[in-house]
């Protein structure tokens, strides 16, 4: 017989394709220990059903388009900081797409949306981004600028979509059927999806940028106006990436 640990250990550890008959072998079992590992174990299972139904809920706007060919969902990351560029994401998933977690990129935690892009960009039949950048941003203003990299995004994908899913916006100059979704990254998983590939994308760009200009604590706050960054300009000045038409009060 098994000891308790080792029991435990293997229902921790255990595939969630496997975990049912496991489960199910050690049941029985009236070890409070073992009790215990096997109810911690319907719980994962609980949970993953749970995610499925708000998975399944979160691509009704997918369902509801699902004549169009292609539906890509477009939502950008970046209108509000002080410092980079702004990015839009374009992302096409399959029909039958199985990727759980994704949201609202944030109400995703880092280490999950890292996770989330690398499965995206494997799993998806076309996903991109566009960028506008600071100096983009100073010339004809943020929303202007969110427009274009959205459009860039658009054009990054290789492959025309027969309709766009996007958080909020109409895009002006693009002759594809839109549907603007008011908080959509939380509505649509083509959305959501698109959130965090753009999100992911941002964030990695701040980082290299924080090795370029250490000073502003760029990796933290990925270009914010937080306390610390706002000090930050007012000690050093703006660099480069600083949008001038963001920080005037600030210099």
């Amino acid at each position: 017989m098994k000891s308790i640990s080792e029991i435990s250990a293997l229902i921790k550890n255990a595939d969630i394709t496997d975990l049912e008959a496991i489960l199910e072998e050690y049941g029985s079992d009236e070890r409070s220990g073992v009790v215990k590992a096997v109810q911690s174990g319907r719980k994962r299972i609980e949970a993953l059903e749970n995610e499925k139904k708000r998975i399944y809920a979160l691509s009704e706007y997918e369902r509801k388009y699902a004549d169009f060919g292609l539906i890509c969902g477009i939502d950008e990351v970046g209108r509000g900081p002080l410092a980079g560029p702004v990015v839009a994401g374009a992302v096409i998933l399959p029909k039958d797409c199985d990727i759980l977690y994704i949201n609202d990129s944030k109400q995703v935690p880092e280490k999950m949306r890292e996770k989330l892009y690398d499965e995206i960009k494997s799993k998806a039949v076309a996903c991109a981004v566009g960028h506008a950048s600071p100096q983009r941003i100073d010339e004809i203003n943020i929303l202007q600028a969110t427009y274009e990299a959205m459009r860039e995004a658009i054009k990054n994908l290789g492959v025309e979509p027969d309709i766009l899913l996007n958080d909020a916006v109409n895009i002006p100059g693009v002759d594809i059927k839109q549907v603007p979704i008011i908080k959509g990254d939380a509505k649509s998983i083509s959305i959501g999806a698109a959130s965090i590939y753009a999100k992911v994308t941002r964030d990695r760009e701040m980082q290299e940028y924080d090795a370029m200009y250490p000073e502003y604590g760029f990796a933290k706050h990925v270009g914010y106006g937080t306390a610390a960054h706002i000090a930050a300009i007012k000690e050093y000045g703006p660099c480069p990436i600083h949008r001038r038409s963001f920080i005037g009060k600030f210099i």
